[in-house]
């Protein structure tokens, strides 16, 4: 599994939400039971077991390197709930059976959630009742063809040709990475989610931070001098998504939080890389 989504408070521009519902007429924004998305970086167990929880949130690895994660921010868009057995049904809009659902959001930027446990960051999205086996959304820098692209980049204009900005320390020295990751990630549920009209259904999806940047033998690497596209990839895989009805930031199926399957791609220009403080 892998993905990621829901919208900060302090973050939102007051993007409108629609959701178009696959129907033998294929119209209309439609709705008929509730999904909350939530994002969570640590899961209230872990947070538990840790001497003390609070931001930055802080990774070593086995040659005593230490880096501490002070902020992320991360431009998202475009989330879809999907059934993979009716998405031809869905892609020529002749279902009727309520078994996929599109959920257009942005382009918005969110802070993910550091130094707590559990899912937050909520937002709740009417959706038609139905069974979905897979979650799709898009970090992406903005467009500049768009009337929702251009107030989106005149209020956040560090982030005109940017989709993820983390901020911190690697071994005490300062850093701010930035990134131009165009990713569109496709992520398994597994079991199904279940959304019915008897109550809100919870959804969360889990960055995996700590993977962020390393190698592939698990060494940290200097955010100010690390390859970008290595960043992306480990971005793309870091995303995971799983019902989570108490809000733990834990998979109620017992599934791994971890991301780590094969269904996201991430690409990355010229810009990408990090700007030292």
């Amino acid at each position: 599994m892998h993905s990621a989504f829901a919208r900060s408070a302090a973050s939102a521009i007051g993007v409108a939400l629609f959701l178009t519902a696959c129907s033998d007429t294929g119209s209309g924004p439609a709705g008929d039971a509730q999904v909350s998305l939530n994002l969570a970086t640590r899961s209230a167990a872990a947070a538990a077991g840790a001497a003390a929880l609070s931001a930055p949130e802080t990774y070593t690895d086995a040659g005593g390197n230490t880096l501490e994660i002070d902020r992320v921010q991360l431009v998202f868009r475009e989330v879809e709930l999907e059934n993979e057995t009716h998405q031809s049904a869905c892609d020529t809009g002749s279902s009727s059976d309520g078994e996929c659902a599109e959920i257009e959001l942005g382009p918005f930027l969110v802070d993910l959630p550091l130094g707590v446990g559990g899912a937050a960051r909520t937002v709740t999205a009417s959706v038609p009742a139905g069974t979905y086996d897979e979650v799709k959304f898009k970090i992406r820098e903005p467009d500049d063809d768009t009337a929702a692209d251009a107030a989106f980049v005149a209020q956040h204009p560090d982030f005109a040709h940017a989709s993820v900005k983390v901020e911190g320390s690697f071994n005490g020295a300062p850093f701010t990475f930035v990134s131009d990751l165009r990713a569109e990630l496709k992520l398994d549920l597994s079991p199904p989610l279940v959304v019915d009209g008897s109550g809100t259904t919870d959804l969360t999806l889990f960055a995996d931070l700590g993977a962020w940047f390393r190698d592939a033998g698990g060494n940290l690497l200097d955010p100010s001098s690390v390859d970008g596209q290595l960043v992306a990839d480990n971005i793309a895989r870091g995303f995971n998504a799983f019902e989570d009805e108490n809000h733990d930031g834990s998979d109620d199926n017992g599934g791994d939080n971890q991301g780590g399957d094969d269904h996201g791609s991430g690409g990355h220009g010229a810009d990408d890389g990090a700007a030292g403080i």
